[in-house]
C-alpha cells in the first residue's frame, strides 16, 4: 500500500527546496533514483519492488515514490517522454535533492537481429542527433556513456538471474514517429542495439554533475521484425529490468 504524504501539493515553493516540477520536501528523495518514463510505471515498480512506499511527488501528474529495497532507500520517479522532459527532472533531482545514482528503466525498440522481445539491454553508450545539452557542447561531439561500475554490476546481476541481456550502444531519438529509415539503417549497420528517447541526456547530465548513471531497458517492440509486446504483457515483462537496476545500484 502506498501512503500519501500529508503536506499539500497544489503548488511548490523553492524556499522549502521543493522545485517547480518536484513537490517533494527535503529528505523525501533518496540518493538512488530509478527513472521510468511513465509515471504509472513508477507506481507499478514502487508497489512491486519497494517496502514502506510513500508518494512524494504528484506535481503535474508526474508521480514519484520513495521506499526501501533490502533496507536501502530508493526513489522511483517518472521522467516523462523524451530528453527535454527527462532533463528537467534529472536536473532538479541532482541539484535540489542531491540524487547520486540515477538509473533509467524503460522500454526500447530493437534495432538489431541480436536482440529479441523481452531481452534486456544495458546501454554502454547512447548516440543521438541532438540533446538538450547540444547548445552547451556546440561544435563538440561529446560521447555520453554509462558509469562503468553500475554497468558491470548490472551485467553481473543479469547473469546471476539468467536474464538474456545485451551490452552495447543504443540510440536516443528526438521523435517517436521517425521518418528517417536511412538513419535507422546506419544505426543498425554500426551495431546499435535499440532505440529509445532519454538515455543520451541522462548520461550527459551525470557526466556534468559527476553522478553515476545507467540505462537498463527492455525490448518491447522491434524495428526489423515489426513484433511488439501486447500492452497487457509489458509490465509483466519488465520485472527483470527493475530487479537488475536495483541490484546494480547496491552491488
Amino acid at each position: 500500500m502506498i501512503v500519501l504524504a500529508s503536506y499539500p501539493r497544489s503548488f511548490v515553493t523553492i524556499g522549502e527546496v521543493m522545485t517547480i516540477h518536484i513537490g517533494a520536501k527535503p529528505g523525501d528523495i533518496a540518493e538512488t533514483v530509478l527513472l521510468p518514463g511513465d509515471p504509472l510505471r513508477a507506481k507499478w515498480a514502487a508497489e512491486t519492488f519497494l517496502q514502506d512506499v510513500r508518494l512524494v511527488n504528484e506535481t503535474r501528474g508526474m508521480l514519484g515514490f520513495t521506499g526501501t529495497w533490502n533496507g536501502n532507500p530508493v526513489t522511483i520517479h517518472g521522467s516523462g517522454m523524451g530528453m527535454p522532459s527527462l532533463s528537467i527532472y534529472v536536473n532538479e533531482l541532482i541539484k535540489d535533492f542531491d540524487a547520486k545514482t540515477l538509473i533509467r528503466i524503460g522500454s526500447a525498440g530493437g534495432m538489431s537481429n541480436k536482440v529479441a522481445l523481452r531481452d534486456v539491454v544495458v546501454a554502454m553508450t547512447a548516440s543521438s542527433l541532438s540533446t538538450p545539452s547540444l547548445g552547451m557542447f556546440k561544435e563538440i561531439n561529446f560521447a555520453p556513456c554509462a558509469d562503468y561500475g553500475l554497468l558491470r554490476a548490472a551485467v553481473d546481476a543479469a547473469t546471476d538471474m539468467g536474464t538474456k541481456t545485451h551490452v552495447g550502444g543504443i540510440y536516443s531519438a528526438d521523435v517517436f514517429y521517425d521518418e528517417r529509415p536511412d538513419l535507422n539503417e546506419q544505426m543498425t549497420r554500426h551495431g546499435i542495439l535499440a532505440v529509445e528517447m532519454e538515455t543520451a541526456e541522462l548520461y550527459n547530465l551525470a557526466a556534468r554533475y559527476d553522478r553515476r548513471a545507467l540505462s537498463v531497458v527492455t525490448i518491447s517492440d522491434h524495428l526489423l521484425t515489426h513484433e511488439a509486446l501486447p500492452s497487457e504483457d509489458r509490465e509483466r515483462s519488465f520485472g527483470d529490468m527493475v530487479e537488475i537496476a536495483l541490484k546494480a545500484a547496491f552491488a
